[in-house]
């Protein structure tokens, strides 16, 4: 076919042509769904999908299992952030559930939260948070980033402090 076109004065590449010829035909009439965009429909909350991206989230764990386990627990999980008086011991069975699955990257998370278990009991059973603290933390930390061997401590802080 390349040849054929080129001997009509086609002057384009032969890579330009399969782009051309295959553009939007990767699954047919579905589009690609890449990792990412799975974990982020994964974490996103049930209700706040599209009807569409909760079918896809329904077919996608039901041809592996792996994939359903991994949707339910994360659901589990999700459901421990808001805090309440027994998260805590609920946070101990959801870690022994993840240890007898086998999906080694949410070992390495049970692992992490075991790690400042106080930390992470404080976060899941007290209505406290620093948010605010943290946000200005950030905030900080952005400015300062911008800002990096372009000006002083006089004109960081004025920053600061006029936002």
């Amino acid at each position: 076919m390349f040849r054929e076109i080129k001997q009509l004065g086609y002057t384009g590449s032969l890579n330009l042509l399969y782009r051309y010829i295959t553009q939007g035909r990767a699954e047919g009439e579905r589009p690609v769904t890449t990792p990412r965009r799975l974990a982020r429909r994964l974490l996103t909350h049930p209700d706040r999908l599209r009807d569409s991206n909760t079918q896809l989230v329904q077919e996608l764990t039901a041809a592996c299992p792996e994939l359903t386990a991994l949707a339910r627990l994360v659901r589990e999980f999700a459901a421990l952030l808001t805090p309440a008086e027994n998260n805590d011991t609920k946070l101990t069975a959801w870690i022994t559930t993840v240890r007898d699955a086998d999906l080694p990257h949410l070992h390495g998370f049970a692992n992490g939260i075991e790690l400042d278990r106080d930390a992470v009991n404080a976060a899941l059973t007290l209505p406290h948070h620093n948010g605010r603290t943290e946000g200005i933390n950030t905030r900080t930390k952005r400015i300062m980033r911008q800002m990096h061997g372009r000006a002083g401590f006089d004109l960081l802080r004025h920053r600061i402090l006029l936002r």
